[in-house]
C-alpha cells in the first residue's frame, strides 16, 4: 500500500502560540463524501503518537485526517497564555476553523486529547452539536479529582513548570516509563517512540500541563455529548487514567458506547491500534 500525502501549517492562536497541524491524504485520494477526521494528542506527547491509528484507519477508508501539536508540545509554540485545559478546547476550535472550515468532523482525542474534546464541546457546543458526527475517548477523564499524587510529584512538577525551556531526555528512563504507560505485552518498539516523545518535551510543558490537568473540570460538558455518538475506550492497566474514570465518563454520556481492554495500558493508539481505528471507522459510516 502507498503511504500517505501529508502537509503541515502553523495555525496561529491565542497568546502568540502557534500550532502545527499536519494533514494526511489517502494515496488513492479523499473520498469526500466522508467526514474529515480530526485528532488530538495527550500530555507530553505529539501528534506522531496518532500515526499508528492513522495508517490503519486510511488503509479502510479515504478519509482525510487533520493531526496537530498542541500548544508547548512537538513543533507547537507555548504562547503567552496560562496554560489550561479550556485554553486547549479553544485551540482545538481553531484548528478545526483552519483546517476544516465546513463540513462534518469526527473528533479523537488521547488523554489530555480527550480532555481537550470535552473543553471544546463545552465552550462550543452549538457547533460541536452541529459539526461532529462522533467522537472517541480515548484513554481520558472529566476530572481527575481524587487521585492519589505519587510522592514528591508536586514538587518536581512545580519545578519543571519554572525550569528552563530544555528537554528532560535521560531524566525519563524508559523501562520505568514504559511500565507506567504501557499494560501487558508492549511492543519494545513502541514503548521507545513514545517514551522518546516525553524526553522532547520542554519541561515547562510538562509541569504547566500537569497542574492544568489537575485543576480541569469538564463533567458539565459532558451534557453535551448525548446528541452525539461517543465511543470511551479504556485499558484495565491504565495507570493514568483508571477505567473508574471511564465508567464515570458513561455514567454522564448514557448514549455513550465504553469498551474495556483487558491488560492494555495508556497508550491505547499502539496498544489497540485497531480497536481504536474501528471506533473512528463506525462514526464515519455512520456519515456516509
Amino acid at each position: 500500500m502507498k503511504a500517505a500525502t501529508t502537509s503541515t501549517v502553523r495555525i496561529p492562536v491565542s497568546g502568540g502560540a502557534r500550532l502545527m497541524a499536519q494533514e494526511f491524504l489517502p494515496a488513492g485520494g479523499v473520498d469526500t463524501t466522508l467526514p474529515t477526521v480530526v485528532l488530538a494528542h495527550g500530555w507530553t506527547i505529539t501528534r506522531h503518537s496518532w500515526l499508528p491509528v492513522i495508517d490503519e484507519l486510511q488503509r479502510h477508508r479515504a478519509v482525510r485526517v487533520i493531526a496537530y501539536d498542541q500548544r508547548g508540545h512537538g513543533e507547537s509554540t507555548m504562547g503567552s497564555d496560562p496554560a489550561s485545559v479550556r485554553g486547549l478546547g479553544d485551540d482545538l476550535a481553531s484548528v478545526i476553523t483552519a483546517t476544516v472550515p465546513e463540513g462534518p468532523i469526527v473528533l479523537g482525542g488521547h488523554s489530555m486529547g480527550g480532555m481537550s474534546v470535552m473543553a471544546y464541546a463545552g465552550l462550543h457546543h452549538a457547533e460541536f452539536v452541529s459539526r461532529v458526527r462522533g467522537a472517541a475517548l480515548v484513554a481520558t477523564a472529566a476530572s481527575v479529582a481524587g487521585r492519589k499524587p505519587i510522592p514528591l510529584e508536586g514538587l518536581v512538577m512545580g519545578v519543571a513548570s519554572r525550569a528552563p525551556r530544555i528537554a528532560p531526555r535521560f531524566l525519563v528512563p524508559t523501562p520505568i516509563q514504559g511500565r507506567l504507560l504501557f499494560g501487558e505485552g508492549a511492543n519494545p518498539d513502541d514503548v521507545k517512540t513514545a517514551v522518546g516523545m516525553i524526553k522532547r518535551t520542554k519541561m515547562p510543558t510538562i509541569g504547566a500541563y500537569f497542574n492544568a490537568i489537575e485543576q480541569h473540570d469538564e463533567i458539565e460538558a459532558l451534557a453535551h455529548f448525548v446528541d452525539v455518538p461517543t465511543h470511551i475506550l479504556v485499558g484495565t492497566k491504565d495507570r493514568l487514567t483508571p477505567v473508574k474514570w471511564a465508567r464515570m465518563l458513561q455514567e454522564q454520556i448514557p448514549t455513550a458506547r465504553l469498551t474495556v481492554l483487558p491488560g492494555l495500558g495508556h497508550m491505547l493508539t499502539y496498544e489497540a491500534t485497531g480497536t481504536v481505528a474501528d471506533a473512528l471507522i463506525d462514526f464515519i459510516d455512520l456519515s456516509a
